[in-house]
């Protein structure tokens, strides 16, 4: 199936789903071109006896938030595909704005349970111990993709939640501030995290491309 993709579309496999990215700066050739890569995914479908779900397939239109609504007629012999306002992909929730405010209510979820959690057992863990688990527990679903969420005007939400587990951990009371607390657990608040989560990505890339560069 990826043999079908062309310069402008990219098609993805992931365990039993299949993603298709295609591009097109104008609206009319977007359509025209969307319904042809998708005519060729169900003709490969039917040379290989298979048929495609439409109950399980839709579709993600990216748009500005102030850009005229296009609305696409996706089908192919009469099965029409439905828009959707946001999708699960490798992990993530993604939305038709990029806004990332349903995946972020989604790890917020994830953060008040650990919370709870850390809160329930405070009394009889050692502070080291439940620092353990607030990187178990916490950190590892807050850093999880942060380069691309760190910066949206939900994080204050999440480090709310981030600030009431630090405060658990140490046993301090809820108005005592929390920037002695972080430096005392050497744990990096939830901004100074994306900076550097941020930081780290891009020396990595700089690296990969100097590397591509030094090649014969």
């Amino acid at each position: 199936m990826p043999k079908l993709a062309t310069v402008a579309t990219k098609i993805l496999l992931y365990v039993n789903n299949t993603s298709i990215i295609v591009t097109n700066p104008s609206l009319e050739n977007f359509e025209t071109q969307l319904n042809k890569i998708f005519g060729d995914i169900n003709n490969w479908f039917k040379i290989n006896q298979l048929a495609l779900n439409y109950n399980k397939t839709h579709y993600l239109q990216f748009n500005m938030k102030n850009s005229r609504d296009y609305v696409l007629k996706l089908n192919y012999q009469g099965n029409y595909v439905k828009r959707s306002t946001n999708t699960k992909f490798w992990g993530l929730i993604i939305d038709d704005t990029l806004s990332w405010k349903a995946y972020i209510e989604k790890m917020m979820s994830k953060l008040n349970s650990a919370c709870f959690v850390i809160w329930t057992v405070q009394a009889i863990m050692s502070q080291e111990t439940l620092r353990m688990v607030y990187f178990a527990y916490v950190h590892s679903v807050m850093i999880y993709l942060i380069i691309f969420c760190g910066n949206q005007p939900q994080r204050e939400k999440v480090f709310k939640i981030q600030k009431q587990v630090i405060r658990i951990i140490t046993n301090s009371r809820a108005r005592d501030s929390c920037r002695e607390l972080f430096k005392k657990l050497e744990i990096l608040p939830l901004y100074y995290q994306y900076i550097f989560s941020l930081s780290i990505f891009m020396i990595k890339k700089i690296r990969f491309v100097f590397h591509k560069l030094s090649d014969p």
